[in-house]
């Protein structure tokens, strides 16, 4: 001290809470997180007793007052992407309503590191203090930073290993060919007393219902149309049925009692993003895991059909891919006149009437009630002969349902294909142990390679062959089946039947339609 330097102490006082947000000397303004990461009943009880204790806690304290109590149920806490209330108590916090928050624990808070420091940070410069129980740590304090760094990174890793042991349980349990349905989206399906999916009869027969009208024609977005129109539920309980819900159900193997396992994976467990599964991680792929709703033969027949299409499965017009211009053979497509004012008409044109080609077609335009005006007439024309029909096509079905010659030459080929690949083992292990020259070897090799390349791509053939037989049986029988359903007068367009019966429909010149049916048979 400088000599005559005199120092006076002033005495601390008692002072209220001063509010770094409002500058005033206040209550404290206290809020709670609280956050369980799964909906079990035990949690559950957790979460409860988490908002029961904080409001007492913060209630009982004369100089906080108590602005809310944020919560999260059943989200994890390594991202904020879902964290309604944590989000909602952050921006509060910013905007100044919160001068502290109390939470359970940094793990409650959030186990991503970069996450919980980068909110503290934020917190901080608006002078908002976050307490965290458990560690008995503010984060307003000198130390608190770097407490809460530590504890941070324990929370990741424990995290971490939690989504390990998870990913470890589930491929255990693919490995062993165990399968697990997400039951509460799935239609169909319930968990069993085994534990093993069984068959929810109600459920099963929309799916059945779905498999059936695909295989007789009808679009993805026609069959979606008929549910709703139904009244039938989806497998989250919604009464409008989707394009997307109808092509997944057509594409799940599940529904033939077989189960591909591990088809998309969790990249990072942060962020939680999945990802499909394009040979990254193992796949486990189960025939006969757990009851069938369809046959693996209906299966494989809609999948041919959906590959023959393209994918191009989502029409929700009955026109669509069934109207074709007689003169130039493109297809219809849809236009719309004046699709702004009141004289607003939908028709439908030769795709090519005014297209690149030299010389336009004459094909006149058509309308949804023409075709329709059209069909009833055709019913009722095949009404007359429809015994005569019936009878032709049950005869026709027995033909193509004898498969035995086709058989035969399938098995044949097998044969041959086998002996081929013996012959080329055999080859393989001459020039093994030397028993034949390099030359006369590579010659050889070449020449059972592409007989054996041959083979393999007559054997395609004959099993397409196979498949389209298939396809065409049921086809056929789909249209003998809505043959009988014709009513003696038929008043009104049914579009199932219509799906079933029709293949193609030939618009001609003068406006006249040709039908092209299932059966082969064209009328007019």
């Amino acid at each position: 001290m400088y000599q005559g330097q005199e120092v006076v102490v002033i005495p601390a006082k008692k002072v209220e809470f001063f509010s770094a947000a409002t500058g005033t000397g206040l209550k404290k303004r206290v809020a709670a997180y609280a956050r369980v990461s799964t909906s079990t009943e035990e949690q559950e009880g957790s979460y409860e007793a988490q908002i029961s204790y904080y409001t007492k806690y913060i209630t009982e304290k004369p100089e906080w007052v108590l602005v809310d109590i944020y919560t999260d149920e059943g989200i994890s806490g390594t991202s904020t992407k879902n964290r309604e209330g944590f989000k909602r108590m952050i921006a509060d916090a910013l905007v100044g309503k919160i001068d502290m928050i109390i939470t359970k624990s940094c793990s409650r808070f959030a186990r991503n590191t970069v996450t919980t420091l980068s909110t503290i940070r934020e917190l901080k410069d608006k002078g908002v203090d976050v307490y965290f129980e458990k560690e008995n740590i503010h984060s307003t304090d000198s130390k608190g930073e770097l407490l809460l760094t530590i504890m941070s990174s324990l929370a990741q890793d424990e995290s971490r290993n939690i989504s390990e042991n998870v990913k470890w349980g589930h491929r255990q349990r693919f490995s062993e060919g165990k399968v697990y349905l997400h039951y509460k989206n799935f239609l169909g399906y319930e968990k069993g007393p085994n534990g093993r999916p069984q068959i929810v009869e109600k459920e099963a027969k929309i799916i059945r219902l779905i498999y059936d009208m695909y295989l007789k024609g009808c679009t993805t977005g026609y069959i979606a149309k008929y549910l709703t129109q139904a009244g039938y539920k989806t497998a989250t309980g919604k009464d409008k049925w989707g394009d997307a819900v109808i092509k997944s159900i057509l594409s799940n193997e599940k529904y033939y009692g077989a189960c591909l396992s591990q088809k998309t994976y969790v990249a990072d467990f942060l962020t939680k993003k999945k990802m499909k599964n394009r040979g990254e991680l193992q796949q486990y792929y189960v025939e006969k895991s757990h009851p069938a709703i369809v046959s693996k033969e209906i299966f494989d027949l809609v999948q041919e059909k959906i590959a023959h299409t393209k994918g191009n499965i989502s029409y929700v017009n009955f026109l669509s891919g069934k109207l074709y211009c007689a003169e130039c053979g493109s297809a219809f497509g849809i236009k719309v006149w004046h699709s702004n004012d009141k004289y607003r008409r939908i028709i439908w044109r030769c795709n090519e009437k005014y297209g690149k080609k030299a010389e336009k077609c004459h094909t006149p335009h058509i309308t949804e009630e023409d075709v329709k005006k059209s069909f009833i007439a055709l019913l009722n024309k095949l009404f007359v002969n429809r015994k005569e029909i019936i009878e032709a096509g049950q005869l026709a079905l027995e033909v193509m349902r004898n498969t035995e010659k086709l058989d035969k030459t399938i098995a044949e080929q097998k044969e041959r294909l086998k002996r081929c690949e013996e012959g080329l083992e055999l080859l393989i292990d001459k020039a093994a142990k030397g028993k034949i020259a390099g030359d006369e070897y590579a010659t050889e090799l070449k020449t059972r390679q592409k007989e054996y390349e041959q083979l393999i791509e007559e054997q395609k053939r004959l099993e397409a062959d196979k498949a389209s037989k298939k396809d065409r049986v049921m086809r056929l029988q789909a249209y003998l089946d809505s043959m009988s359903k014709i009513p003696p007068i038929a008043i009104e367009f049914d579009e199932e039947i219509w799906a079933a019966l029709v293949d193609k429909v030939y618009v001609q010149e003068d406006g006249s339609l040709e039908y092209l049916l299932y059966d082969g048979g064209k009328y007019r």
